[in-house]
């Protein structure tokens, strides 16, 4: 009996360390985010503000194209900023879906034309009714520009800086930067990731002392 009660606390005890691990680690894979180098069957489709009609990109024939519109959102974190920016400085919205085969998998709208720099918003209502925590995020300088060279119709733009060694120009406005509030962004998702990690120890810690408890029990 006590053989027994033991191996049950090993199994247990290790559930709990590779449960924390997962969710403390630094490898910890999110599965809200496509997959950086799609199969041979993946695509995208991409509609929003002055498309007349949804543009779709599918592998292998437009393999590049698809594989630079997925760059846009593939790297994004499990959380984001629960904070929406205003209605006012988002500008033109793109909606992409990524696909594997005919089925739809995620879905993330586009802003790159906000004021301060590209947006993402992913909606917590995902295609095939999944659902993922909803978040705003940082998107790529670049974004404009892959969605005009796949075939988006987008006026050109140059996000970063223009003019050549020794000139130039910062194109984003100065009065649209927010170091500040970028920074208290990242201080609240560090500090939910610390209550998180927190969390998760407590919950080991109660979870061997009740188990040392019962053994301890079951031995007398």
């Amino acid at each position: 009996m006590v053989r027994r009660v033991r191996w049950w606390a090993t199994v247990v005890i290790g559930g709990m360390l590779a449960g924390a691990m997962a969710v403390t680690g630094p490898a910890a894979a999110d599965p809200t985010n496509p997959v950086s180098k799609p199969g041979p069957t993946a695509g995208v489709q991409i509609s929003g503000d002055g498309m007349d009609e949804p543009l779709r990109l599918r592998s292998p024939e437009q393999r590049p194209q698809v594989l630079a519109v997925i760059d846009q959102v593939d790297w994004i974190s499990r959380v984001g900023r629960a904070k929406a920016p205003a209605k006012a400085d988002l500008g033109r919205k793109f909606t992409v879906v990524v696909y594997v085969g005919d089925k739809a998998t995620r879905s993330f709208d586009l802003y790159p034309y906000a004021k301060g720099g590209p947006r993402i918003y992913r909606p917590a209502k995902q295609p095939g009714a999944r659902a993922v925590n909803a978040g705003w995020f940082l998107g790529r300088l670049n974004m404009s520009e892959t969605l005009r060279s796949v075939g988006v119709p987008v006026e050109r733009t140059f996000d970063t800086i223009s003019g050549g060694v020794g000139a130039g120009e910062r194109v984003i406005p100065e009065d649209a930067l927010n170091p500040a509030g970028e920074i208290d962004d990242a201080l609240g998702e560090l500090r939910r990731l610390l209550l998180l990690n927190v969390s998760v120890v407590l919950v080991i810690t109660v979870g061997i002392a009740g188990i040392a408890w019962l053994i301890r029990r079951r031995t007398r």
